[in-house]
């Protein structure tokens, strides 16, 4: 009942079709997003997710994430405020569905940045995305970054590097992805992104135009 809810709510909805990027922890996604945020400016409108884990320092409440308890996500999305919903790690993740509705009644093209989980969830919805993976060239290299962040505990760390080697591995399935990026160069990673999300974005600028 609930995934019927949510296509009739997508299909309901006018606006640019909205671009899904997944990809495991210290693969570049954050990054990649602010280049493009930067570029094209009121094109693009990013969807804050909730989850119930602790702020990273410098991460904004309402900015970076909806920070709520574990409490709260499960009252929401008891009530069908979400259209999709992962736990990773003992934390919650989820997108809601006023967060979505809140970029496209901008006509902004809205960013969905989620886990496999939440990839899957929404492949059960009418919302029809861009579907785009962001990987990291190698485990050993994805360790690093990890790593150097220094906001992960040693199990924590453990348990991203393997639900990441999994994602990895997910990412290879035929038809999941419109396009897979392996960002080992920045530079080069974000214009295999721009390239993909081109055509789409070119239709919003006209739009804006008329």
């Amino acid at each position: 009942m609930y995934v019927r809810f949510v296509s009739r709510l997508f299909s309901a909805m006018a606006g640019p079709r909205p671009v899904v990027m997944s990809g495991p922890s210290g693969a570049g996604k954050s990054t990649l997003l602010k280049k493009l945020l930067k570029e094209f400016d009121g094109i693009f409108g990013f969807s804050v997710s909730h989850t119930t884990r602790s702020p990273r320092p410098g991460e904004e409440n309402g900015k970076d994430y909806h920070y709520v308890t574990k409490e709260v996500m499960h009252a929401s999305i008891a009530n069908g405020e979400f259209i999709e919903n992962a736990e990773f790690s003992g934390n919650m993740y989820g997108t809601s569905k006023a967060a979505v509705q809140a970029v496209q009644a901008k006509n902004l093209i809205c960013i969905l940045d989620i886990d496999m989980q939440g990839v899957k969830n929404i492949k059960r919805t009418d919302l029809n995305p861009i579907y785009v993976s962001i990987q990291p060239p190698s485990m050993d290299i994805l360790e690093k970054r990890l790593r150097d962040r220094k906001t992960e505990s040693e199990e924590s760390l453990q348990k991203r590097l393997h639900a990441a080697k999994v994602d990895m591995e997910i990412s290879k399935e035929p038809g999941l992805f419109h396009v897979v990026i392996i960002n080992d160069d920045v530079n080069v990673a974000y214009g295999k992104l721009k390239d993909a999300l081109l055509e789409e974005i070119q239709k919003v600028q006209d739009n804006n135009k008329a």
